[in-house]
């Protein structure tokens, strides 16, 4: 990551940008993109948007249907995924100054510091911090409190409160209006610190040595906070400015590091094969290279610097040729942009192992005899490459309230640019997965036995309660329906028993369900893909292709069914139903026994019910293994 001086005006040629800490690529959308706060040992960084980014110190991540999909979100004008490049490491003993500077431009945030040892609070601006690069280790860089009474040039740390609104606007807490209950002519000179031991807000204190007014931070919090903050005033840090149009809502409090000061919301896509021939192939893998080629002598220019890869066992003339046909194709092509999943459960659900690629490769296993009446097939999914976009953030609410897809509605979207974009953060990951499919006719079966129709009401109705209590209209829309629940629960419950043997742990574990009803675009689907993926080496051991074969799954399955039948917080956990008052969306599900990571689950641990796998203490009629 590179630093900017001010978040608050453009850059310029003379502002500083130096290498303050370091993130993996994925962790640029998933954790840590646009918008977002980084915390650093002795700073805290606000990730700024596109207009900032150098787009020629990034990759080009090469996925068509990605792009295709990100540009039905933020229009016809994004043209490139770009990930950013990895900071060079420079020779010798000491580090290169005049280097280029790669990585994601950030910006101190928040503007307030505070020092630890007089409790002095003010901005940056007020011209008594000075910022200390160390260009040798940049995790030591931070700013200091020059002219401290209380010792020599001490690191002084960002202030631990924000305000934040559920439009995607934060800001800088307030201080002055907060100490002085609304204007006041003062010229204000604000210390913080803590009256108590336990750190929490009733405990930490903040007054103005001008005029001795006092607050404690307690009152920023609750429900009488809106009394006590000034209007949210639409600052945008990440894009240097505030929104043109006054914002209505409500700000709120938060602390620095809150998780609900920021949610990425993105797409992500599974790398498919095109052709059974390996030349295709070849040219669907480099087509973010090869896509630049305009004449034959462009490709003996590629060759003659190594950029070719395995494509070296061809001719120049076949490339091309293949080149020209590539390029045909995406003219011709007519596809769903929307339909993510559709081309993914149609090359899983008929595997063919001809159309196998270095990021493509499959093979089909025996389905468990003990369950091959409910289950259709298993696919061992050996290789597989994801690429993931963001395409905005969130803040207050998470995507995952409203949507599968992050389809977040009105302005509660923030955007990456101040305009519109030209490309977008993405990232590439490799890993390796199990598919289970369902047989369609049990499942079809399943949905008509006696209590499920009513279990299904129950969860739409609470659906629809859910999304009535956030604004989001229509209510009744974005149901996924129960054959989506049960599907789901089975995803959580294999994730959680996989997590136990096949080396990886529970975080590094995600899911892909498909499930779609006989009348839907592309149904019917009933299947889930339990899969790992990582920037690094870890997606390619192969500890979870291995739970597939039929004896070793078979054992798998028998042991989940049987930690799923009775959960530690029973029997309190098997009687919680899909709530009707719009609190929670999930049946018989906790930490205890079906809730994941964050990271591992699409629909933010929502849309869970063991009793739609197994018999309950309280629901036993339900279960689509129980009988």
């Amino acid at each position: 990551m590179s630093r900017d001086s001010n978040p608050s005006s453009p850059p310029s040629k003379g502002t500083p940008r130096r290498a303050v800490g370091a993130l993996r690529p994925s962790q640029v959308i998933y954790s840590h993109g646009v918008g977002s706060i980084v915390d650093l040992p002795n700073l805290s960084a606000m990730m700024m948007g596109l207009d900032d980014w150098q787009q020629a110190r990034c990759q080009v991540i090469g996925e068509d249907r990605l792009l295709a999909a990100v540009q039905e979100e933020l229009g016809p004008q994004v043209v490139r995924l770009l990930s950013p490049m990895p900071h060079e490491e420079t020779s010798g003993f000491r580090p290169a100054f005049d280097a280029p500077v790669v990585g994601v431009p950030v910006a101190p945030f928040p503007r307030y510091l505070r020092c630890p040892l007089c409790g002095f609070l003010g901005p940056l601006s007020c011209g008594l911090f000075k910022f200390r690069p160390d260009s040798y280790r940049p995790d030591r860089t931070r700013y200091v409190h020059e002219n401290c009474a209380k010792g020599n040039a001490p690191t002084v740390l960002p202030a631990r409160f924000l305000v934040a609104c559920e439009m995607g606007h934060l800001d800088d807490f307030p201080w002055e209006h907060f100490i002085h209950r609304g204007t006041k002519d003062c010229r204000t000179r604000l210390e913080l610190y803590e009256v108590g031991v336990s750190g929490e807000a009733v405990d930490v204190m903040v007054r103005c040595t001008t005029c001795g007014d006092w607050r404690r931070m307690s009152d920023a919090f609750g429900e009488e906070a809106l009394d006590h903050l000034p209007p949210c005033r639409g600052r945008r840090p990440h894009l240097r400015d505030f929104e043109a149009e006054p914002c209505k809502a409500n700000p709120r409090a938060i602390l620095l590091g809150a998780s609900n000061s920021w949610f990425g919301v993105t797409l992500s896509v599974l790398s498919l094969p095109i052709s059974k021939d390996p030349l295709p192939q070849l040219i669907e893998e480099r087509w973010a290279t090869l896509a630049n080629a305009t004449a034959p002598v462009i490709v003996g220019f590629l060759r003659a610097n190594n950029q070719l890869g395995p494509l070296t066992d061809f001719t120049d003339d076949q490339i091309w040729s293949a080149i020209q046909k590539r390029r045909g194709a995406v003219a011709t092509e007519q596809t769903d942009p929307s339909d993510i999943k559709g081309p993914e459960w149609a090359l899983l659900s008929q595997p063919d192992p001809a159309k196998n690629s270095r990021d493509f490769r499959v093979s089909e296993v025996t389905a468990p005899a003990p369950y091959a009446r409910l289950i259709e097939r298993v696919v061992r999914v050996e290789r597989l490459r994801e690429v993931a976009a963001l395409v905005g953030f969130t803040r207050i609410l998470s995507p995952g309230d409203l949507s599968e897809s992050g389809d977040v509605p009105g302005k509660k979207r923030a955007p990456l640019a101040r305009g519109k974009p030209t490309f977008t953060p993405a990232s590439e990951v490799r890993g390796e997965g199990i598919f289970v499919q369902f047989k369609e006719s049990a499942v079809t079966r399943w949905m008509t036995v006696d209590g499920v129709p009513a279990r299904d009401d129950e969860f739409f109705d609470a659906h629809c309660r859910w999304r009535a209590q956030r604004g989001i209209t229509p209510s009744e829309e974005g149901y996924p329906g129960l054959r989506y629940v049960m599907l789901h629960s089975f995803a959580h419950a294999l994730m959680r028993q996989f997590a136990l043997e096949c080396g990886y742990n529970a975080a590094s574990l995600r899911e892909r369900v498909y499930a779609r009803e006989p009348g839907a675009k592309g149904g019917p689907m009933a299947g889930v893909l339990i899969y790992t993926a990582a920037p690094d080496s870890e997606g390619t051991l192969g500890g979870l292709v291995s739970l597939g074969e039929p004896g070793t799954l078979g054992r798998h399955l028998g042991q989940m069914f049987d930690q799923a039948s009775l959960c530690a917080a029973d029997p309190l956990c098997a009687e919680h139903g899909p709530a009707r008052h719009g609190l929670t969306l999930h049946g018989a599900a906790c930490h205890a026994c079906l809730f994941a990571p964050e990271t591992s689950c699409e629909r933010g641990n929502r849309y869970l019910d063991r009793a739609l796998l197994v018999k309950t203490l309280s629901v036993p009629g339900v279960a689509f293994f129980g009988a």
